[in-house]
């Protein structure tokens, strides 16, 4: 198992993880433009619930923030998951990633990825999961440098809302 060293970037970030609660302020300063900028449908008072709804049924929001003396506490990375309990065994299933657009491949998303895989073993999970767009072909080189492998297809059916 990987651990996140704390240290990424040539040593030029220092990586904590926090857990997020919601609602609150450091969620819509930190979380929310971070996790706009990979859902930009979700506006303002759509994230509120979206993330009052979700955090409801067990997500979890956990921010990246570098503690070095240059990153002075920036946020620069968000992983939403949650624990599942599937026919395959307990699973951490991350909703999703993503890193600051101005920090992308500097480490950060593979130590948000080494932490959720530290958490995934605490909990008792067989394994971590989760979903790609079929179009993300950078995300998709990502996971697999992570050893991940595609174990199946994610099929969607939208249903007519009747008013």
């Amino acid at each position: 198992m990987r651990k996140p060293s704390g240290a990424v970037n040539n040593g030029r970030m220092e990586l904590i993880a926090k857990d997020v609660d919601v609602p609150s302020p450091v969620l819509a300063r930190d979380v929310e433009p971070l996790i706009r900028s990979l859902r930009p449908a979700l506006t303002g008072p759509g994230f509120t619930a979206f993330a009052t709804e979700a955090a409801g049924q067990g997500l979890v929001f956990t921010a990246a923030y570098d503690n070095s003396a240059a990153g002075k506490g920036r946020c620069v990375g968000v992983a939403t998951h949650r624990t599942l309990a599937t026919s395959r065994g307990r699973v951490l299933f991350v909703d999703d990633l993503v890193t600051d657009p101005a920090l992308r491949s500097h480490g950060v998303g593979a130590w948000l990825m080494a932490e959720l895989e530290q958490r995934a073993a605490r909990s008792g999970c067989a394994r971590v999961e989760l979903d790609s767009g079929v179009v993300n072909q950078g995300a998709h080189r990502f996971y697999h440098a992570r050893r991940m492998s595609v174990v199946a297809f994610h099929f969607a059916l939208d249903v007519p809302q009747h008013r």
